[in-house]
């Protein structure tokens, strides 16, 4: 606080001719004790007290006389910049009860007085002392304020809660009975200061620090400030019991035959075990905080930490001699902070002699599923026959694409998600001169940009840390001579699309780690969801690439743009799932196709199949109902109209060519079925459970299929 917020601002003044008779009037309407007197140029000459004004009284003075005589020219004069503490000092060498303030340049700016100076003393009290309240009561700590006696004067909140005593009950109450032991009395008999005594209670412990209060060397009172640390001492506790386990896992590994690595984010090494240094003849101060690069070769455990994805039972050379290892990644909310690595040595032929074992049966479980796919679905490649339309934009649009397939030239595919890029792409490969060559798929956002480059071009063997030694052939290798489909392009890294660049341009590359040009015959088709262009304007898909790619577009409709295509899509899935699920279901209602011609479809084809599908899981008679869809669709069918608000119905015409289509479909798919299901009663010589084994379905399903179709079986 400063003098200028203490002072009075509101004052008059006085002019050393001005009679005593006005200096009396402007004393009685200020109620002030004296007033300024200013020369002619406006500073102090002096001040005009009520005693100066008695003096002259005393005197028989007539109030016609000025003041000039009888003002006090010894005045103090007070800097309006003061502190507090300087007001304070320069109200004492006052000789009146009135002091003048002026500023910088001598000119009077307002009176202060001793009467205002107590007042805003204990202004200042009132607010010191809330201020310090304030903070007392903020504090995490518990404060306990006693007297000379011992007695309470004060607790803050911390304390309260802390001992469970309240400031009203306790207040006036000897310190040391409400918390004994904790013998305030000492402190304010000695007046030393203890800091950080051990102070227990009924629910935990503290640590105190005591302070005596001190007043011109008496002693008049003393603090106690409690730091409560009963969490403190359970987690020294938890802490210590977590370096025994800790001492104890590290015995239990260290006797451990298997060779144990743990390496951090940033793939250094935090914890070896006995067995690893034994192995790699090393000491574990050479080894810690070292890159595990810079320790074992080809180690993985990097590209395990970026990647995330576990690695088990790899053979991995160290010492030109193989060892079965494993990579697993250590993961923290979701997020992957180290990796930790195991190598097992002992009779590694019979792991190696298991692992292809494995791998054998692996690879002879994929080749099956992929016979029993084929038999149960379908017995080609996706061709353009299969595509289920009857939209004007989709008919023009295959027509298009089936004279583009038999050229070379590159065709881009874009539509949204679940309008089936994938199988046009299939089409135009069928459709192709190249249709008894490989189809190769790539999905550029899947594979991790740090693998995209070597899966693309292969590599030879030992071109990186980590490699095969054998090397290995890439995408490119594989599609020669056939088509090779870049799914999702739009995700592709800029790093890598130049390089592909020169692969559309001249049909070349190198390999990884190899400086050799390899000549290949490769037609691409790319797909996309993005919107190219618009990448190509940020900057984050390269211009000459895109154009190269932007040869012949094929722009898939989404399905809500061709609504028409809905009802024999249901009756394609319902064959499809039918076969799956061996039920027969071969209908829908007018309400429930009603509902689905009204939904926005943002998941396309893709979206309707799963649709259907969830129908058929809670469908128990022969025709999927309104009911049978998810609540989402239900709520679009309008009970009034017997329509689908977003769409009304599209003329007899239309509608009877939907339906004739969806009927043609059905006749076609039970015709295939009923000689599938003669085929293999021929095969199994009548044996019914020989043919329902052959077909993969259950016999009951069987019966049923014998029943509907009129079959003869023994």
């Amino acid at each position: 606080m400063r003098l200028e917020n203490m002072m009075t601002c509101n004052f008059s003044t006085l002019k050393a001719d001005d009679s005593l008779e006005k200096a009396t009037r402007l004393l009685r309407s200020s109620q002030r004790d004296g007033l300024p007197v200013l020369n002619a140029n406006g500073s102090l000459a002096g001040i005009f007290t009520k005693t100066n004004l008695y003096d002259a009284l005393l005197k028989s003075v007539s109030l016609d006389n000025s003041v000039e005589r009888y003002y006090n020219r010894n005045v103090v004069k007070i800097s309006k910049d003061l502190a507090y503490n300087e007001v304070i000092e320069a109200v004492r060498k006052i000789p009146v009860g009135t002091g003048v303030v002026v500023d910088n340049d001598d000119q009077v700016v307002g009176l202060f007085t001793k009467v205002e100076l107590i007042t805003s003393l204990f202004k200042e009290e009132r607010m010191l002392n809330t201020r310090l309240n304030a903070m007392c009561q903020a504090m995490h700590n518990a404060l306990i304020l006693v007297d000379e006696s011992g007695f309470i004067n004060y607790i803050n909140r911390s304390a309260g809660q802390l001992f469970s005593i309240d400031f009203e009950q306790v207040q006036g109450s000897e310190l040391d009975k409400i918390l004994p032991g904790l013998e305030m009395h000492k402190v304010l008999k000695s007046g030393l200061v203890e800091i950080g005594a051990k102070y227990s209670f009924k629910t935990g412990t503290t640590i105190v620090n005591k302070t005596p209060l001190i007043d011109n060397g008496r002693v008049i009172g003393a603090i106690a400030i409690f730091q409560d640390i009963t969490e403190l001492e359970s987690v020294a506790a938890e802490l210590g019991t977590v370096k025994s386990l800790n001492r104890t896992l590290q015995t239990v590994l260290d006797i451990g035959y298997d060779a144990l690595v743990v390496v951090d984010e940033e793939s250094k090494i935090i914890f070896v075990n006995r067995t690893f240094l034994d192995f790699m003849r090393l000491e574990e101060r050479a080894v810690m905080h070292r890159p595990i690069s810079e320790v074992i070769e080809n180690s993985r455990l990097h590209v395990v930490v970026k990647t995330g994805i576990p690695e088990l039972n790899d053979i991995q050379f160290i010492d030109s001699k193989p060892y079965v290892v494993s990579r697993l990644p250590v993961i923290r909310d979701q997020k992957v902070i180290g990796a930790v690595g195991k190598i097992s040595f002992r009779r590694v032929d019979e792991l190696r002699e298991l692992a292809e074992r494995l791998e054998n049966m692996n690879n002879r479980l994929t080749h099956f599923q992929e016979e029993l796919k084929k038999a149960r679905y379908r017995d080609q490649p996706f061709q353009f026959e299969d595509i289920i339309t009857l939209n004007p934009v989709m008919i023009d649009m295959i027509r298009d694409a089936r004279q583009a397939a038999q050229g070379l030239s590159t065709v881009l595919v874009s539509g949204e998600s679940g309008v089936g890029k994938e199988l046009m792409a299939q089409a135009v490969h069928q459709a192709s001169p190249r249709n008894n060559r490989p189809f190769v798929k790539v999905n550029c956002a899947a594979i991790p940009e740090n693998l995209l480059e070597s899966e693309f071009f292969g590599y030879v063997g030992g071109a990186f840390t980590g490699a095969s030694q054998r090397g290995k052939e890439g995408l490119l290798d594989r599609a020669n001579g056939g088509t090779l489909f870049l799914d999702e392009i739009g995700d592709m890294p800029l790093s890598l699309q130049g390089k592909l660049l020169r692969v559309l341009q001249d049909q070349t590359y190198e390999r990884v780690g190899d400086t050799a040009t390899v000549k290949v015959d490769i037609r691409f088709i790319a797909a996309t969801n993005q919107d190219l262009e618009e990448k190509v304007s940020r900057g984050a898909f390269r211009k000459d690439l895109f154009y190269r790619l932007n040869v012949i577009h094929i722009p898939i409709p989404p399905l809500r743009e061709r609504v028409e295509d809905i009802k024999p899509l249901v009756f394609a899935f319902l064959a499809k799932y039918n076969e799956i699920f061996g039920m027969n279901v071969s209908d829908i209602s007018n309400e429930a196709l009603n509902a689905l011609r009204a939904y926005n479809w943002p998941g396309n084809i893709r979206e309707l199949e799963n649709v259907i599908e969830r129908a058929l899981n809670f469908t128990v008679e022969d025709t999927i109902k309104l009911e049978n869809l998810p609540p989402k669709l239900r709520k679009l069918y309008n009970k009034n109209t017997d329509e689908f608000p977003a769409r009304k119905s599209y003329g007899t015409d239309l509608n009877s060519a939907i339906d004739s289509t969806a009927q043609a479909y059905r006749t076609e798919r039970e015709e295939q079925e009923k000689e599938t299901i003669t085929r293999a009663l021929n095969q199994a010589a009548g044996n019914k459970s020989e043919a329902a084994r052959i077909l993969g379905i259950s016999r009951s399903w069987l019966y049923r299929k014998i029943d509907r179709f009129g079959l003869r079986g023994d």
